[in-house]
């Protein structure tokens, strides 16, 4: 998302995080003129901090002129805790969900207002999809997000059901009632259900992950094709996958601490 903040009083740093911010999903590659556009930058000052930026690889300059997100700012960006402990840890029982079911598998935290999307997979059968790993989207039209929300701190849903609900489709919950609604009955059951409130022809299943205090490490969820009707028979396996991410983080939390590891 490009940055607003066009004050002139930005520090190089805070200017050199605009130029970085000025990618999206929708805005891959662009052009130093496009660059500067979009990070509210006087076109020299983006010149100069572009090519700053390449020089260490956080970006990268194609043949044609364009820029894009360099390979060491990705490798920067795979330290993060959400992507080396979250991540790898869940990986492997998305994975096994994956093979049990042959559906897109997805792996979200809560940040802010959305829902990040810190892992997929997915098949060449598996129901096209919006999402993307690295992408963000809001909470009240995703499985993964419902699962979030109703996880969350009462405050927080109150403040984000008085927010305007964006509409995706003809079924996405807009109206702050229905949605607080929606977020109470999805706590009482334990999983998150969505039918073509994303996107149409899809619906999708999805639990949280519990973290060590009240609130959740994440969120799993399934999506399928809307002919599908047995969507509760995926919970038992996506809520035996949560809990065992769960179990493995906080055995690697236990481990990090110097404290007997749980069994």
């Amino acid at each position: 998302m490009a940055v607003r903040d066009g004050a002139p009083g930005r520090s190089v740093t805070g200017r050199a995080l605009a130029l970085l911010a000025a990618f999206d999903a929708e805005h891959p590659r662009l052009t130093i003129t496009e660059l500067a556009r979009r990070a509210h930058l006087p076109l020299a000052t983006a010149h100069r901090l572009a090519a700053e930026l390449t020089s260490w690889q956080a970006l990268d300059r194609a043949a044609d002129g364009r820029y894009a997100i360099g390979l060491r700012l990705w490798e920067t960006a795979a330290l993060a805790p959400v992507s080396g402990g979250l991540r790898e840890t869940a990986l492997p029982f998305m994975q096994d969900l994956y093979e049990a079911t042959g559906e897109n598998v997805h792996l979200a935290v809560r940040d802010g207002f959305d829902a990040l999307y810190v892992e997929k997979l997915c098949g060449h059968r598996s129901v096209p999809l919006v999402s993307r790993t690295g992408s963000r989207l809001p909470l009240h039209p995703t499985g993964v997000g419902k699962a979030l929300l109703a996880q969350a701190d009462p405050g927080f849903v109150r403040d984000y059901a008085e927010r305007p609900l964006a509409r995706f489709t003809p079924y996405t919950i807009t109206q702050r009632g229905r949605l607080l609604r929606e977020v109470h009955a999805t706590a009482s059951r334990g999983y998150a259900l969505t039918s073509e409130e994303m996107t149409l022809g899809s619906c999708s299943v999805a639990v949280s992950i519990p973290g060590e205090g009240a609130a959740p490490a994440g969120a799993l969820g399934i999506v399928v094709r809307s002919v599908r009707t047995d969507l509760q028979r995926l919970v038992p396996d996506l809520r035996a996958a949560a809990e065992g991410v769960a179990r493995r983080l906080a055995d690697t939390t236990d481990e990090r601490g110097g404290r007997p590891r749980r069994t």
